[in-house]
């Protein structure tokens, strides 16, 4: 295979520095290198992948003075985001070449995800790449290819359906595929994300037809680093990575939980512009204890009981060495859906070598945090002045409860052994309180405060009288009627945030939460619910969403170069997320902007964090740019089609 470093074709000079090409297999096993200068070449020597390296000697010199605040405003590319076929380097009405292992052409071409543009290809791009007879003779824009594929997505009345055929249409052309997503993002967020990904990965093996990610199993211990090697892209930036042991409200769904890294990272390009070829999803495979796939014929994963243990931490360290050997210090690895008792201690494990973010425990309480922030515009006071209680102590649970009280240290100046005291917490066994401490999990004791015992939620809702309640117990419906109304008789304004994923797990309802409460409720869910009609009046709920913060935080991360994760780089994003909530969508009793404008969100989101990185000293790439959100905002990548030569 040939990748492409820096600006490959993207000039209209006949006279090429030098060309180097290299085959991923030669690369391990000796160096295979063949080398073209051109006449007249300056000479420039090849990168240590073996990759073709193509500047004119002046490109060079001009690249080697200047610096990120130099980037011209055209290009779109920046920050790290390697561009690494070249077509970003160049403006947008510049030529770029289509490589593969060759230059693609003709059938080929069609068959390449990240070149093939269908209709698209214009009379002069069809008679040169040799695409005559290849395609029917009309030519199209990427606008009618968008319209032409919405309705066809709109036939479909399964929301899986509409899933497979997402899929299938990032396999066959990656652009379309981002453009329908970037354009159509409140529809179709719920197809390719949470709903309809839990269902996918219930079924992915039935569904299952190509590999879009690494599948790192048992079975290659001892061998993960050349795994990795397997995997065509060499620039990579994130990896989002899941065992599959808690997907969803799901529960253990084994080697099929990869449909939650290959949704993620789709957000990752969609929603905070990171490249495709950057992003690698992973599934570590270290079997499964759920019956039903273990004799499911059709199941994907490894045929045994889940290693643990010894075992598994010993596969999970060589994966992460391996990672960071392969691609260096600042690629980012985020956790995903990993059971509580692993999740903390990897994320505990690992956080001071790597560049690593757990969503479950991170994402979600800073994308709640801020909805929280918002939500004081409506009911007053600050964060300090109210009470929260909290179904559900486990990563999400006590991940949010965390930097909710590290938000009011902040603000206070309080220790933060005194700000948890506002946060309480009701697991499986009830109300988390003192005498129960010496039986507690490390990640729950913090959370154990001088109470009598209580094992119903209502009755701590009775006893405690919080302002807050917020559901992240993956158990549907324990939002009970008597629950909202207890909320609503104390409270002229309750806050109720039902977390939990996918929809039929979600603790309540939109209707239920304003029924119940008269339509007073400030209210946001986990997974979307449809606007709700009470008493004459329409209310939207808002959706207490990841994907509002993890796009636009692995932005930041990436264009600062950022090596470390810091608290208070969740809290930046936090306070980014709730600025962007506008006074029209309070009247409407939003607590979270429109997913519509979600890249302007994640570029305020990617410059709060780079500028926190940048103070905290945890940025490399320097100097810092003066205006980071506009900064952001160039580094993105663009699913607009490119000409070819």
């Amino acid at each position: 295979m040939i990748s492409l470093n820096r600006a490959s074709f993207v000039s209209n000079s006949s006279s090429y520095s030098s060309i180097s090409r290299s085959f991923s297999h030669s690369q391990r096993k000796g160096p295979a290198t063949l080398v073209v200068a051109a006449a007249g070449s300056s000479g420039r020597a090849v990168d240590r992948n073996g990759s073709v390296l193509v500047e004119t000697s002046s490109t060079t010199k001009e690249r080697k003075e200047s610096s990120v605040l130099e980037m011209d405003a055209k290009t779109t590319v920046g920050g790290g985001v390697e561009d690494v076929y070249g077509e970003d380097s160049a403006t947008e009405d510049q030529l770029v070449t289509p490589w593969t292992v060759s230059v693609a052409s003709g059938y080929t071409l069609l068959r390449n995800p990240h070149h093939n543009k269908g209709l698209a290809f214009n009379e002069y791009e069809r008679d040169a790449h040799y695409l005559r007879g290849l395609l029917p003779p009309s030519v199209v824009d990427q606008e009618l290819q968008v319209k032409k594929m919405m309705h066809n997505l709109r036939q479909y009345d399964i929301p899986l359906h509409r899933y497979i055929a997402m899929m299938d249409l990032q396999e066959m052309n990656e652009k379309l595929f981002y453009k329908l997503l970037i354009d159509n993002v409140e529809e179709l967020l719920p197809i390719v994300y949470t709903p309809t990904v839990g269902e996918a990965c219930q079924k992915y093996g039935s569904i299952f037809r190509r590999p879009q990610g690494l599948f790192i199993s048992l079975k290659e211990k001892g061998k993960i680093r050349e795994v990795l090697k397997n995997w065509p892209e060499r620039r990579i930036q994130v990896i989002v990575v899941t065992d599959g042991e808690r997907i969803l409200g799901l529960g253990d769904l084994g080697c099929q939980g990869m449909g939650i890294p290959v949704g993620k990272l789709s957000l990752y390009t969609a929603l905070g512009g990171l490249r495709p070829s950057a992003c690698l999803p992973v599934t570590i495979d270290v079997g499964t204890n759920n019956e039903k796939l273990l004799n499911d014929e059709f199941y994907i994963g490894l045929r045994q009981r889940r290693a643990t243990g010894r075992e598994y931490a010993e596969l999970l360290h060589e994966f992460m060495c391996a990672v960071k050997q392969n691609y260096g210090e600042k690629v980012l690895i985020q956790f995903e859906d990993f059971a509580n008792h692993n999740a903390f201690d990897l994320l505990a494990k690992y956080s001071n070598t790597h560049l690593v973010f757990n969503d479950d425990i991170q994402g979600t309480a800073s994308v709640v945090l801020a909805g929280l922030i918002a939500s004081l515009k409506l009911v007053g006071g600050t964060l300090t002045e109210h009470t929260f209680l909290f179904l559900g102590a486990g990563e999400a649970g006590t991940g949010i409860a965390e930097l909710i009280a590290l938000e009011i240290s902040k603000q206070t100046k309080a220790p933060l052994e005194e700000t948890r005291k506002k946060i309480w917490l009701v697991d499986s066994k009830g109300l988390i309180v003192s005498s129960r401490k010496e039986s507690l999990q490390h990640f729950k004791q913090p959370w154990a405060h001088e109470h009598e015992p209580i094992k119903e939620l209502v009755d701590a809702v009775k006893a405690i009288k919080p302002t807050v309640l917020i559901g992240s117990s993956g158990a549907g419906r324990t939002f009970t009627k008597e629950v909202v109304e207890a909320m609503a008789s104390f409270n002229e304004k309750p806050v109720i945030l039902a977390l939990s994923n996918p929809t039929s797990q979600s603790e309540c309802t939109a209707k239920e939460a304003y029924t119940w409460t008269r339509g007073r409720c400030i209210f946001a869910s986990g997974s979307p619910f449809d606007p709700v009609e009470y008493d004459g009046k329409f209310f939207v709920p808002g959706q207490a969403n990841n994907a509002y913060i993890f796009p636009g935080f692995g932005l930041g991360l990436i264009i600062s170069g950022a090596i470390r994760v810091h608290d208070d780089m969740l809290l930046a994003a936090s306070e980014a997320l709730a600025s962007q909530v506008t006074q029209e969508n309070f009247d409407k009793g939003l607590i979270y902007p429109p997913f519509a404008n979600i890249r302007k969100i994640s570029a305020c989101i990617a410059a709060n964090v780079a500028a926190k990185a940048y103070e905290l000293g945890l940025a490399t790439r320097l100097p810092q740019p003066e205006d980071l959100e506009r900064y952001a905002e160039s580094c993105m990548y663009s699913p607009a089609y490119r000409s070819y030569r």
